[in-house]
């Protein structure tokens, strides 16, 4: 009965490996061929007579034992070694020096093995996987990521995208308006990866700047395209946001293009925003030109701009 057991523990084993995601069939065999060597190494002092066949596809594997074939009376490492006498009674034709192979089967190790080479799985795919995770999100930081929301808390939110990892949504990178159910489809700016102690974490932000900017290249063609530049963008996330654009095209009105017929282009980026009021105005390297764009609908009555710190005074008409 427990020899049934270790035999179903392998194959559950293998079942487990075999289905995991964000890991390629080379590394994957790779990891598992050097955790059976080194059970193996381990029990007989060397893996280097074995070879180690992986199917993960069906979940299955071979153990090959290779021995040279040595006089009886030369016989010392049964390991390394097999008899003349042992030899024939696989093979009549067998001779001294010739190499005999032989399946092993891990099970015949004994549950100990199989339970250390399952640990060592474990330990090794776990750390596979928070790496793949780590170097998948670490090239997205910057884009505009989707999932579902799992669970809600106090200060953050958990997000699970179409492959199961979990994202983090932050309260303080949450629009204030915004309110999930569990289930419910958020989308976000991948605001940064962190990977403490090997644990990655993926932040996601939905106040970034950067986010408005990601949802107007993807109403826009002409910003994706590069016909249009968002230069400036400053946000109050959800209540206004001020969003500069330049043409590289005359013939193209960048403000009119942002907004789109009646509004059709920036509406889906106010309702994803929570209403926030948002103007698109026209970029101009004439500073006193761009504050008074960027104040409108104020009337202003005289601009001090001070270049040197950076900084303007405004005068507004009084109304």
């Amino acid at each position: 009965m427990a020899k049934k057991e270790e035999i179903i523990s392998m194959v559950d084993t293998f079942a487990e490996f075999k289905d995991l995601k964000n890991i390629d069939r080379t590394t994957m065999v790779s990891v598992l061929e050097e955790s059976f060597r080194n059970v193996i190494a381990k029990m007989f002092g060397t893996d280097e007579n074995y070879n180690i066949i992986i199917n993960p596809d069906k979940g299955d594997f071979e153990i090959w034992r290779n021995r040279e074939v040595v006089s009886d009376e030369d016989f010392e490492d049964s390991n390394l070694q097999i008899s003349l006498s042992e030899a024939k009674k696989i093979d009549a034709d067998y001779e001294v020096g010739e190499e005999v192979s032989d399946e092993v089967f891990f099970q015949n190790f004994g549950r100990r093995a199989i339970l250390n080479l399952r640990q060592t799985l474990a330990s090794k795919i776990m750390e596979l996987q928070k790496d793949t995770l780590y170097n998948k999100y670490k090239d997205m930081i910057g884009q505009i990521a989707s999932g579902e929301v799992y669970q809600t808390w106090k200060k953050e939110m958990l997000i699970l995208d179409d492959e199961g990892n979990e994202l983090l949504l932050p309260k303080t990178e949450q629009i204030p308006a915004d309110f999930y159910r569990k289930g419910e489809i958020v989308r976000a700016v991948i605001a940064r990866v962190e990977n403490k102690n090997n644990n990655p974490k993926i932040i996601l932000s939905r106040t970034s700047p950067l986010f408005l900017q990601r949802l107007f290249e993807l109403e826009v063609p002409e910003i994706n395209d590069g016909l249009i530049l968002i230069k400036k963008i400053a946000r109050i996330p959800g209540e206004r946001a001020k969003v500069a654009v330049e043409s590289f095209d005359d013939r193209i009105d960048p403000v009119g293009a942002c907004v789109g017929v009646k509004g059709s282009r920036i509406h889906g980026i106010v309702r994803e925003l929570r209403n926030e009021n948002i103007d698109v105005i026209n970029y101009t390297a004439n500073i006193s030109l761009f504050i008074q764009r960027a104040l409108s609908p104020a009337k202003i009555s005289s601009i001090r701009v001070n270049e040197e710190e950076k900084k303007a005074e405004v005068f507004l008409k009084p109304e």
